[in-house]
């Protein structure tokens, strides 16, 4: 009985997990380049329990499940026309490099890009992008080609000036990538090492200008899993409701 009560509690703590991150997914349908969360869990069963079902004894170790990890799902979103130069996506596979404050790198799927007061390009959330692009005082206009060149315009008719080129960062596995709030991930261990690619080659996505890209999050996949994590922590709920019971009878004919 203590099995099953353990049984149940693991199960509703591991679906808990899952219901919040199916909730975080529903609350940022509509932020962009936003991409959803999956929770996986792991069967657990420590040594001293498994030497003990081999053994034929009864469980004093129990088993359950818990959270093993929680990945993200880089399946592209659909790209929305804005019309502004200072909004980039991109199309397909890549992460644009950030500088992050504490000296890192991050990585990010594009957004509305702003000139700090250094003329620097950086993510709205004040993030430089890594290729360090600066915009002249005077600048007009900016230009950002699929490939990645960055120029400027001028309002006076002398010719544009190129300021850069924008590499895509690409990872063995974008899923294990941590999250760094904000639509910033960073590269962990099971990701593997970021590899820079020009944009356009090698399977590597393009970049947009002037668009923005969609959140990949399907309402009807996110209500049918919310549906299935409910049924699961209900029955958790249930079989610890029902040990309870059991423990309470046993208790009664003891005395």
């Amino acid at each position: 009985m203590i099995e099953a009560l353990y049984l149940g509690v693991s199960g509703m703590q591991s679906q808990q997990a899952q219901i919040d991150s199916i909730a975080h997914n529903l609350t940022n349908m509509n932020t962009p380049a936003f991409k959803a969360s999956r929770v996986q869990f792991q069967e657990v069963m420590n040594q001293a329990a498994a030497d003990e079902a081999a053994q034929g004894k009864a469980l004093m170790h129990p088993a359950g499940v818990r959270v093993m990890s929680r990945e993200f799902d880089f399946t592209p979103g659909s790209l929305k026309t804005t019309g502004s130069a200072m909004d980039i996506a991109i199309n397909g596979i890549g992460f644009l490099p950030v500088s992050m404050p504490d000296g890192s790198v991050g990585y990010t799927r594009g957004g509305t890009l702003v000139a700090d007061s250094n003329g620097v390009l950086s993510t709205r959330e004040g993030y430089p992008l890594q290729a360090q692009i600066q915009l002249p005082s005077d600048a007009a206009g900016l230009q950002i080609t699929p490939d990645g060149r960055v120029s400027a315009s001028f309002a006076d008719g002398r010719p544009a000036m190129e300021l850069g080129r924008l590499e895509l960062m690409r990872f063995a596995r974008p899923d294990a990538l941590g999250s760094q709030g904000g639509g910033v991930y960073q590269a962990t261990e099971a990701s593997g090492e970021a590899q820079a690619m020009t944009p356009g080659t090698d399977g590597t996505g393009t970049l947009a200008q002037g668009y923005l890209e969609s959140a990949n999050v399907n309402m009807a996949d996110e209500m049918v899993r919310l549906m299935m994590a409910q049924r699961a922590y209900e029955l958790g709920s249930k079989l610890v409701q029902a040990s309870d019971e059991l423990m309470g009878m046993t208790n009664n004919l003891r005395r």
